[in-house]
C-alpha cells in the first residue's frame, strides 16, 4: 500500500512542477514585457513556457537567436 501511495503523491506533484513560470526583468527602458511573457504590473515579466532569454542590451540578437521585442532575444 505505501508504494501505491508515493507513486499517487508524486503524480500529484509533477504536474505543479510543470506550470512553472520562468520570471525576467523588465529590459531596463522598456515597459512592456517581451513576446510570450505577460505583465505582472511591476518590475518582471512571466511567461507559462521556460525560454532561454537575454536582453539586446540595444544591439542586434546573436546567431541562433531571435528577437522578441521589449529589449531581449529568445534562443531558437
Amino acid at each position: 500500500m505505501r508504494p501505491s501511495l508515493l507513486i499517487l503523491l508524486a503524480l500529484l506533484v509533477a504536474p505543479s512542477a510543470a506550470l512553472a513560470q520562468k520570471k525576467i526583468p523588465k529590459a531596463q527602458g522598456h515597459n512592456q514585457c517581451p513576446l510570450g511573457y505577460v505583465n505582472t504590473l511591476g518590475t518582471n515579466c512571466v511567461s507559462p513556457i521556460y525560454y532561454q532569454v537575454a536582453p539586446t542590451n540595444g544591439e542586434a540578437c546573436k546567431e541562433g537567436w531571435m528577437n522578441i521585442g521589449a529589449g531581449y532575444c529568445r534562443k531558437k
